[in-house]
């Protein structure tokens, strides 16, 4: 069975300095039909206005992953990380038994435009992590390529989850399938441009969730990007 989850039914907050769409409830969004999917508990599609942020803050037995679109996104947190995220990069932090970090744009003249992910750990209580990784264009044109899974392989981040993640470039005649788990749920968020998942058509910011499916055709595709989810259920 494939849902499609339309852009502009999710969740949307305008705090000025942050403008954010919300897939999943998530702070004073709520929507009991759409809590999560699986081990997937947020994505939020943010964007944070040049010289704003988020100030300091924690997180607890949470993985949760950084995907920017644009611009550059700073971060540091209590276990000595600090950084900037850029377009191609892929961010895990471990949030486990406590961290407390900060993310900022410090461009004076552009928006920082990125996915923020959570994903459910495989249990409580990790010790606290860090983990960041390029992808470029060209491993991604064209094909999903694995970016984050449990183990870290073929060079992805290294995720505390029963989950893997996915990120494809797809235009004109491009195209990729992926066998997929029927036991098992997937997500496909498209992040930008146009694509056709399963003979359904997406566009920026809708998503479609495959329950029982043991395909997955992505096609037609028109300066899109997309990101899959392999998840537990």
């Amino acid at each position: 069975m494939l849902t499609l989850r339309k852009s502009q039914d999710r969740g949307y907050v305008d705090h000025g300095w942050l403008k954010s769409f919300h897939s999943f409830s998530f702070a004073d969004y709520y929507d009991a039909a759409h809590m999560g999917f699986g081990n997937l508990r947020v994505i939020n599609e943010d964007r944070i206005a040049p010289g704003t942020g988020f100030g300091t803050h924690g997180h607890r037995d949470m993985e949760i992953v950084s995907y920017v679109l644009d611009g550059a996104l700073g971060h540091k947190d209590s276990i000595g990380n600090g950084a900037t995220i850029v377009p191609g990069e892929v961010q895990r932090m471990t949030a486990g038994r406590g961290i407390a970090h900060s993310e900022y744009n410090h461009a004076a003249d552009k928006a920082t435009h990125f996915l923020q992910i959570w994903i459910l750990p495989g249990r409580q209580g990790l010790a606290p992590g860090y983990e960041q990784k390029a992808f470029s264009s060209a491993e991604k044109r064209g094909r999903l390529r694995l970016v984050a899974s449990p183990d870290g392989s073929d060079g992805s981040v290294r995720l505390n989850a029963d989950a893997s993640l996915r990120a494809g470039l797809f235009d004109g005649d491009e195209h990729a399938e992926l066998s997929l788990d029927a036991g098992r749920l997937a997500y496909v968020h498209v992040a930008r441009g146009r694509i056709r998942v399963n003979g359904q058509s997406l566009e920026a910011g809708d998503a479609a969730k495959l329950d029982g499916e043991s395909r997955l055709v992505i096609d037609q595709g028109h300066q899109a990007e997309v990101l899959v989810f392999d998840l537990a259920r």
